[in-house]
């Protein structure tokens, strides 16, 4: 039983785009038979008050959702459009049919935009032969907003040449996919009890952090505990997470935790 009183998150993925185990490979990461290192697409649900609202929708959503037992979505947050993010969004029809109303989804215009394109026979006026998903299009401009009473913060970070939304909601903050984190975003990271971040792995890449570099943004930030997420098969669970101080921990699907609105 979670405390009605605090924020509740469940990570529903904590993996890179081509997940883990990657497809093809035989290396000792995809082999694990530590189920911590099982990683579905980046995804975490935040439940609150009864209600709930799930990060990004990756083309795992089914099963992610499945797993959590989760009944009813009440609002979608996405980060940005990539295909990581927002494959699973046909798979919100049975929530639809269960709430029988339109889920709100807020994003930057441009991931809206996107959703439009890759989503077309959702948003058609025509008549349609088959169930389609029913969504409420909610634009964010970079303000706080409100869903299921809590505050939303957007948290603009840089993913390589690309600008991707973080959200902070009480004393936790969800950043992923990001190479950057400028300096008017740092601001908004102050006085964390929970910081999840792109930890991708140890080798540079021109859109993600690496380890070292996840762990430079804890020491600035100084959150109480953090957790890093959208990792690649580079990184054991076990193994990585010994070489880390106490308060930084890998997340894996299906950990929870509880936090402070304030």
């Amino acid at each position: 039983m979670t405390d009605p009183s605090k924020i509740h998150i469940t990570v529903l993925g904590s993996g890179t785009s081509a997940g883990v185990p990657t497809i093809g490979c035989s290396c000792e990461v995809c082999r694990s038979t530590d189920p911590r290192d099982n990683r579905l697409r980046p995804s975490i649900l935040i439940r609150y008050g009864g209600k709930t609202v799930v990060v990004d929708t990756t083309p795992d959503f089914r099963v992610q959702v499945l797993r959590a037992g989760l009944e009813r979505v009440d609002a979608i947050l996405y980060t940005h459009a990539h295909a990581d993010h927002i494959l699973g969004l046909d798979d919100v029809r049975p929530f639809n049919y269960r709430q029988r109303e339109p889920i709100p989804i807020f994003a930057m215009q441009e991931t809206l935009d996107a959703i439009r394109r890759v989503f077309r026979y959702a948003f058609e006026d025509e008549p349609q032969e088959s169930q389609v998903p029913r969504l409420d299009l909610r634009p964010l401009d970079g303000s706080p907003f409100e869903v299921i009473g809590l505050e939303f913060t957007p948290i603009r970070v840089c993913h390589g040449k690309g600008t991707v939304l973080g959200f902070r909601f009480g004393r936790a903050a969800y950043l992923t996919d990001l190479s950057d984190i400028p300096e008017e975003s740092r601001g908004k990271l102050q006085g964390l009890d929970v910081l999840f971040l792109d930890a991708l792995r140890h080798r540079p890449h021109p859109t993600h952090s690496t380890v070292e570099q996840a762990l430079a943004w804890v020491n600035l930030l100084k959150p109480q505990r953090a957790f890093f997420t959208h990792m690649c098969h580079d990184l054991g669970h076990e193994k990585t997470e010994a070489a880390l101080p106490p308060h930084v921990r890998l997340s894996y699907d299906g950990m929870e935790l509880d936090v402070e609105t304030s």
